[in-house]
C-alpha cells in the first residue's frame, strides 16, 4: 500500500475512535413519522434488531407490534404502557449509527434519545449524552420504568452513551456498530459500563 492510502486509513480509524470515545452529539430536527399499529409489518427484514444474548440478531415478528415487543422483552403485553413509544422506536429500528446524525440515514445515541423524549413525551433534552445525564431525577436500577434514560461510560470515565429503558432490563439505543437496536442492560458489555439512570425532569 502506498503512504497516502495508509495515512487516509489511519485518519479514518482515529476519527471513528474519537467519535466513539467522546460520546454522542446531535441536533434534533423535525418530527419523524410514526407507524400505526394497523400498518405494522415485517419492514426491511424479518425481525426486530436485537443483540440480547441468545438471539440471532433479530427477533421474529408476528405482525402484532405490541405483542412482538412484549415477547422480545419477555413481559405481558399489558405491561407496555405507551403504544406511541413502541410505534416510534419500531419506525427507527435498524437505522444505522452516525455521529451527530438525526435522520433515517444515520443517528447517534443522544440524537435518538432526544427524538424519543421530544416526540413521545414532549420533553426537550440537551444535545450530548453527558449533558442529558445532568437533567434526570436519578433512580436505582430496580426503580426503572418505561421511558427512563440509562447512561453508560465506554472507554472513558465520562458518560458517553445513552439509551431508553423499556422493560425487564431491555433498552433501546443507537449502537455505534449496529444502529438502533434493543439490548439487555444485564449483558456484560453494557452492565460493566452502566453508570446511572433516571427520569427526565
Amino acid at each position: 500500500m502506498n503512504s497516502a492510502y495508509k495515512n487516509t486509513c489511519f485518519l479514518w480509524l482515529m476519527l471513528s475512535l474519537l467519535c466513539t470515545l467522546t460520546g454522542c452529539l446531535s441536533k434534533r430536527r423535525g418530527p419523524a413519522p410514526i407507524l400505526s399499529n394497523a400498518n405494522y409489518n415485517k419492514g426491511d427484514h424479518n425481525g426486530i434488531p436485537t443483540d440480547v444474548l441468545g438471539s440471532s440478531g433479530f427477533f421474529n415478528r408476528s405482525g402484532n407490534l405490541m405483542q412482538d415487543y412484549a415477547d422480545l422483552m419477555e413481559v405481558n403485553v399489558h405491561e407496555l404502557k405507551n403504544e406511541r413509544l413502541y410505534q416510534f422506536i419500531n419506525n427507527w429500528m435498524g437505522t444505522p449509527y452516525a455521529y451527530g446524525g438525526t435522520s433515517k440515514h444515520g443517528i447517534d445515541c443522544s440524537g435518538f434519545a432526544g427524538l424519543v423524549m421530544d416526540e413521545v413525551y414532549g420533553k426537550s433534552l440537551p444535545r450530548s449524552s453527558e449533558e442529558q445525564a445532568t437533567v434526570i431525577k436519578r433512580k436505582y436500577e430496580r426503580q426503572l420504568k418505561e421511558g427512563d434514560l440509562v447512561f453508560f461510560s465506554f472507554g472513558s470515565s465520562k458518560i458517553n452513551h445513552v439509551g431508553i429503558y423499556l422493560h425487564n432490563g431491555r433498552f433501546v439505543h443507537a449502537s455505534t456498530t449496529k444502529g438502533i437496536i434493543i439490548s439487555n442492560l444485564k449483558d456484560t458489555w453494557y452492565y460493566k459500563a452502566f453508570k446511572r439512570a433516571g427520569t427526565v425532569k
